[in-house]
């Protein structure tokens, strides 16, 4: 540990937990960040200033000038000005970047029903037309703060295609690559599937705003698009967030969900690491229910279980008063706590297995076994819809619950009164409420794909492999059975899970491999 002491680590990312995110990267970013922090380290982190942070509520104050960054478009040379403003918080220095650009959004990748009101061509839910430009723009601001100030950092890590240009602008624009000439590179592949690359099509427009030479665009390209991960596996070390997820990619057909680049990087000779996602388990610990808005406290680990029970009938009466903080509520559960409760909580879509989750659910419902079943969650219209349909079918009328929204403390309570936690993914890179859920004692039902292999059949949880509601279904009746006639053996998953994951994913563990690759990087 001491021979990092004085080394300084800047983090590139769109996302950070409490300043603005919507998926797994905000929480890697803050918890590994503050984890290298105690370790001694100097740590930096850059994203935007977007519209909805208010720096002055937030503590940030302006630190140094104004500075002019090219951002020219093919037929057009033009600069964009940017600043700075500072916080420091838990031994990390949050630096937000303030430009027009940033300003101007009020979501961090898409538009929202307030954006769309103003402008009808913004329409909630569409990505950001010039969502190119908004990444080219934060990451030669990273690399002009290093500029314009005279420092530059041991290593630059890079989360997700977002930020994932910065190595081969510090190694291809002249003055950054000598500044820069002794400052490693690391890309974190957070998602590689299509849609998360950030690349683009419009090859000359991506030359202009980039700076880059036509060489790197032009052996930079994945299905005829400019591909930023293309373009850092040129210059930095790529790992992705699983150890599992990094071997699918390049040694599996999955890598077809991709646009196949984990082959095209395997056919280059460019390995991907992985490392699995850490947590901070004393932020979901419901021994202190205060802090996670539950009624009362349990410990999963000590067997204690009252608590959960507790949740259970406070998540039924809200639900029966449609007091759900924003939340849309349809259908409904018992108070019968003899019958367990299924849980799911997620995006609506396909990646995340919903469309399995319906067929299991629709075969179950002729099954005659007692379950009461919560889903939270929003997405895919036509999942919606589907979910909606079940609620008044035979079997699960009554016992059936559809959530649509998110609240991070209804969330809880339905964590905490879980029994079991169904995570039927397509892909999952990492995953982490499978995490989640063990710390409250609600056991995962997974698929075994990605980062979910994780979760240990009949040790730490249930899993299986094959992607069809068959096999959901009876590893849930799987589940059933123990709940009903081995609860011992259910307790002994909920403490072997909770042991695992101090024994091997808090931040402070993940953070040592984290320092290994910056090492090798």
């Amino acid at each position: 540990m001491e021979d990092y002491k004085g080394k300084a680590i800047w983090m590139a990312t769109r996302e950070y937990e409490g300043i603005a995110g919507v998926g797994g990267v905000k929480d890697v970013c803050r918890y590994l960040a503050e984890a290298l922090a105690k370790k001694g380290i100097e740590v930096q982190v850059f994203l935007p200033r977007y519209g909805f942070i208010d720096p002055g509520q937030m503590g940030f104050s302006p630190i140094g000038t104004r500075l002019s960054v090219d951002m020219d478009y093919a037929s057009q040379e033009r600069r964009e000005e940017v600043s700075f403003l500072h916080r420091e918080t838990n031994g990390v220095n949050l630096i937000l970047v303030e430009s027009q650009r940033f300003s101007e959004k009020l979501g961090i990748y898409t538009y929202t029903e307030e954006e769309e009101k103003m402008d009808p061509w913004k329409r909630k839910g569409d990505g950001h037309f010039d969502y190119f430009a908004t990444n080219v723009l934060l990451q030669k601001s990273v690399l002009a703060y290093g500029a314009y100030n005279r420092v530059t950092p041991w290593c630059i890590h890079c989360h997700d295609g977002h930020t994932a240009l910065i190595p081969g602008l510090m190694r291809e624009i002249e003055g950054y690559r000598h500044l820069y000439l002794n400052t490693k590179s690391v890309v974190t592949i957070h998602n590689a599937g299509i849609g998360y690359h950030q690349d683009v099509a419009d090859l000359p427009f991506a030359k202009a705003i980039t700076g880059l030479p036509w060489s790197v665009i032009n052996g930079s390209l994945l299905n005829g698009a400019f591909d930023p991960f293309l373009c850092a596996a040129n210059y930095a070390t790529l790992n992705t967030v699983s150890e599992n997820y990094a071997r699918e990619l390049q040694e599996t057909d999955l890598d077809s969900l991709t646009g196949w680049l984990g082959h095209a990087l395997k056919d280059r000779g460019v390995a991907l690491h992985g490392i699995t996602n850490g947590i901070d388990p004393d932020a979901y610990d419901p021994r202190h229910p205060e802090r996670l808005g539950l009624p009362m406290g349990f410990d999963p680990l000590g067997g204690d279980l009252e608590g959960k029970l507790a949740s259970r009938r406070l998540l039924k009466r809200r639900i029966d008063s449609r007091s759900l903080e924003g939340l849309t509520c349809l259908g409904e559960i018992t108070d019968d706590t003899t019958r367990p409760l299924l849980t799911s909580i997620g995006r609506l879509t396909s990646q995340k297995g919903v469309d399995v989750l319906i067929g299991a659910l629709e075969e179950l419902a002729t099954s005659n076994r007692a379950f009461d079943c919560l889903i939270m969650g929003s997405g895919e219209p036509e999942f919606e819809d589907r979910l909606k349909a079940l609620i008044d079918i035979e079997g699960l009328k009554g016992h059936l619950a559809l959530l649509l929204g998110y609240s991070e403390r209804i969330g809880n309570l339905v964590y905490a009164a879980g029994d079991f936690f169904i995570i039927p993914s397509l892909y999952e890179p990492c995953g982490l409420t499978d995490f989640i859920a063990q710390l409250f004692g609600n056991i995962p039902i997974v698929r075994a794909t990605g980062g979910l292999v994780k979760v240990r059949d009949g040790e730490t949880g249930l899993s299986y492999r094959e992607h069809h509601p068959n096999a959901l279904a009876n590893t849930i009746l799987r589940a059933l059975d123990l709940y009903e006639n081995s609860p011992h053996t259910l307790q002994a998953m909920r403490e072997r899970a909770i042991h695992l994951i101090y024994e091997q994913y808090t931040w402070d563990k993940v953070s040592e491999k984290y320092l290994a690759l910056y090492e090798s990087a």
